[in-house]
């Protein structure tokens, strides 16, 4: 059907109230018929046919009075169903490469809403309402996306609410197949969130594509208020998306800021009090702890590991968690990885090869704790060369004591460390505490660090 585009003018307006008004007639004059002459055939009419096509407008004083709210020119210009239901039509000139003509060319891309959508994503309540009066689908899909989602992405709380008392549909599928509650992605999101499920959205629908229930997209963007929300309405944990992580998963592997890590540590908190497994695997089989450490989150680490998190798991690639914290300490070398490495040795992590120690070689305090964790420092050549001569001269004590130890003997002292810490394996954390020894000692048994190797 070949889509009919006009300019929305005063004439325009006038055609479409006479086109109304034949509608009206011919609609009469078909209900006399269906009463007096029930068993004949009635042809369809051109006008009815016409009735539902598309009515497309491009008219810019339409669009003006639109985007900026002007309920009183808009309150002019539509005052039926058919204007109401109009599709507001852009074209915008993009930039796509020609094979043909080997070369950029600028080519026109139409994009469709409605005048109700425009109203939703801006907050215009008093359009909204007039819209809706005049007939406005309110669960038209115009454009991919329904009024709903609009003001859901857009926290418009006062539109919502009218939205659904109105009858939207709170579990509507937008082109993408995502409902309006998996696009409350801001802590503004939150009375949205509430309003949806009052009306009956569904807390466990997912996403047609990624398979992502509005659980998981809360645990992405590090809303805590959301996910309690969904969890005290029934949100099952448990469920994975198309890559096959949980909620735990998808929140442990967003904390790669660590300036926004606190937000995470807190929603990872109210999953696992909720009953989460810590040690579900997901994608490339990462499990939240393998995730954890890869994103040098040291809070959301002593976490997991308290809930049973497994400290030697293996991904796909044969990683343990304690190979994913080496490999980035270089990125965060000022959020203490130290911690994390003696937090996993200390849950009975098994030390790493040697070949290794040059991930960590640019964190003195790092590289301490991995050497303590042997009884002999064998050969330094996987990391000396990599130390900048500047860091060198900051640790100097540190690196110049690991070189002194290669190969050497280590103090009985420390032998004894690594021969109780063998036998304790991933009890060391709960274990040393308790022993009645003094605190230097037991702390000395936890590989603290001491800024040199002896």
């Amino acid at each position: 059907m070949a889509q009919e585009t006009f300019t929305f003018t005063s004439s325009t307006l006038r055609s479409l109230r006479l086109q109304r008004e034949m509608l009206e007639l011919d609609e009469h004059r078909r209900a006399l018929a269906r009463r007096y002459l029930p068993r004949r055939a009635l042809p369809a009419s051109r006008s009815s046919t016409l009735s539902h096509q598309p009515r497309y407008c491009r008219d810019p004083t339409v669009h003006n009075a639109l985007y900026t709210g002007d309920l009183q020119h808009i309150q002019t210009l539509f005052k039926d169903q058919v204007t109401a239901n109009l599709i507001v039509e852009t074209v915008s000139e993009e930039l796509l490469w020609s094979t043909e003509l080997g070369l950029w060319a600028l080519n026109p891309k139409k994009k469709h809403t409605s005048p109700l959508r425009i109203a939703a994503t801006r907050g215009y309540i008093d359009c909204i309402k007039h819209l809706i009066i005049q007939g406005a689908d309110i669960n038209a899909t115009v454009g991919g996306r329904a009024a709903l989602h609009d003001t859901c992405m857009s926290h418009h709380t006062e539109c919502t609410q009218f939205l659904l008392k109105c009858g939207a549909n709170p579990n509507i599928l937008s082109e993408d197949g995502s409902a309006p509650l998996h696009l409350c992605t801001s802590l503004e999101t939150l009375e949205c969130a509430q309003l949806l499920l009052e009306f009956g959205a569904s807390v466990n629908l997912t996403t047609r594509d990624r398979r992502m229930t509005p659980l998981h997209v809360a645990a992405k963007h590090g809303l805590e208020k959301h996910v309690n929300l969904y969890l005290c309405n029934g949100a099952n944990f448990s469920l994975r998306n198309r890559e096959g992580e949980t909620a735990l998963n998808t929140a442990c592997a967003s904390a790669d800021d660590p300036q926004k890590a606190s937000k995470y540590y807190l929603v990872v908190k109210k999953l696992v009090d909720g009953g989460a497994d810590v040690r579900m695997a997901g994608r490339k089989d990462h499990t939240p702890l393998h995730n954890a450490c890869g994103n040098c989150h040291h809070q959301i680490v002593d976490l997991l590991l308290q809930h049973g998190a497994e400290v030697n798991a293996v991904n796909c690639a044969g990683y343990a968690p304690l190979d994913c914290i080496l490999q980035v300490v270089e990125d965060y070398l000022e959020w203490q990885p130290e911690r994390i490495v003696l937090a996993l040795l200390n849950h009975g992590a098994v030390p790493v090869n040697p070949k290794v120690w040059k991930f960590c070689s640019l964190s003195p305090r790092t590289l301490e704790v991995l050497l303590n964790s042997f009884d002999r420092i064998l050969s330094c050549e996987a990391w000396v060369e990599v130390v900048p001569p500047e860091l060198w001269q900051e640790h100097r004590i540190v690196y110049d004591s690991a070189l002194q130890m290669t190969n050497q003997p280590r103090q009985l002292q420390h032998l004894a460390r690594c021969a109780l810490r063998r036998y304790l394996g991933g009890q060391c954390h709960s274990v040393v505490p308790e022993l009645k020894l003094p605190e230097p000692l037991k702390a000395y048994l936890l590989l603290q660090i001491e800024g040199y190797i002896r």
